[in-house]
């Protein structure tokens, strides 16, 4: 890598750029998303079966649901795993609320079906559309609102044109965690929040210390020296940094998505893919943006 020149190799970095928002962009189209309850709306119901939840008892019970008289096709349902107990069953329906008569129904259905199950180990839980919505606008005004600060921070701290770069940056980097979300079909909750806000920060804080570096370097730079090499100099000396830092973070949340449960796994793997996404992005994006923009800028 020392020998690699980041500005005058950029064709590497859009076509990789391209790449994934192709990919991205087929998988929104062709799989999209799976929306849970958080967002939607909708019953869980958790269950203790009294067996082992596997993938065929999944099957089963999504089989009951669809072909219940008083539910039909009129619920799209996904019966995953509980985190504490390998008997719990936990299905979600929806985007509509079941009512009292349905989960009734339902809960005949399924200790007909599986003659341990404990009809006293029962928690129902509904969340109603509006409450998605809530959810949702929360999600947006959050992410927006740290983008913004970050965008006047880097401003005032640097200058205009790298304040840009790093917004383009984030917009990537949020981009790879929805694909991944839609590729993985990672259920939607309340989890992305945390998982985007997280990946914002540790994405903006990788891209300041390479810009820090750049501004440094150029102040030091004679008059005539281009601008692409003070940047290509700026990432080669923040490299390590940055390889190291990522490293460092990827063992705690690798053995975090290792050892832990289904939500906390649901959690961890969208981070892990982030991280990867904001180290992409502050080494092979943010200089390349801030030099691309520097060269419109004495265009004009």
């Amino acid at each position: 890598m020392s020998k690699f020149h980041f500005i005058k190799n950029q064709k590497v970095t859009l076509c990789v750029i391209a790449l994934v928002i192709l990919v991205g962009l087929i998988s929104f189209f062709v799989r999209g998303f799976n929306i849970d309850i958080d967002f939607s709306g909708g019953t869980e119901i958790k269950i203790d079966l009294g067996t082992e939840v596997t993938k065929e008892v999944c099957d089963d019970i999504n089989d009951i649901i669809r072909n219940h008289e008083k539910l039909g096709n009129d619920y799209v349902s996904s019966t995953t795993q509980s985190t504490d107990n390998i008997n719990m069953a936990i299905i979600r329906t929806g985007t509509a609320a079941l009512t009292t008569e349905q989960t009734v129904a339902l809960e005949d259905a399924l200790t007909a079906k599986y003659t341990n199950a404990n009809a006293n180990n029962i928690q129902i839980s509904t969340i109603a559309p509006t409450i998605g919505d809530q959810l949702t606008r929360t999600a947006i005004i959050a992410v927006a609102v740290a983008i913004v600060l970050m965008l006047v921070y880097i401003w005032i701290r640097f200058e205009a044109k790298s304040g840009i770069a790093a917004v383009l940056c984030l917009a990537h980097d949020l981009f790879v965690i929805f694909a991944a979300y839609s590729l993985l079909q990672i259920p939607v909750n309340s989890n992305i929040i945390a998982a985007l806000l997280t990946i914002l920060g540790y994405s903006i804080n990788a891209t300041i210390v390479v810009f820090d570096r750049i501004r440094e370097n150029k102040a030091k730079a004679a008059a005539d020296t281009d601008f692409a090499d003070v940047v290509n100099t700026g990432i080669h000396e923040t490299f390590g940094r940055s390889v190291n830092t990522t490293i460092t973070t990827l063992l705690t949340i690798g053995m975090i998505y290792i050892l832990g449960v289904d939500s906390i796994q649901q959690f961890a793997l969208p981070i892990i893919i982030g991280i990867f996404a904001g180290l992409f992005s502050s080494v092979f994006m943010s200089g390349m943006i801030w030099n691309a923009l520097t060269k419109i800028g004495k265009k004009k």
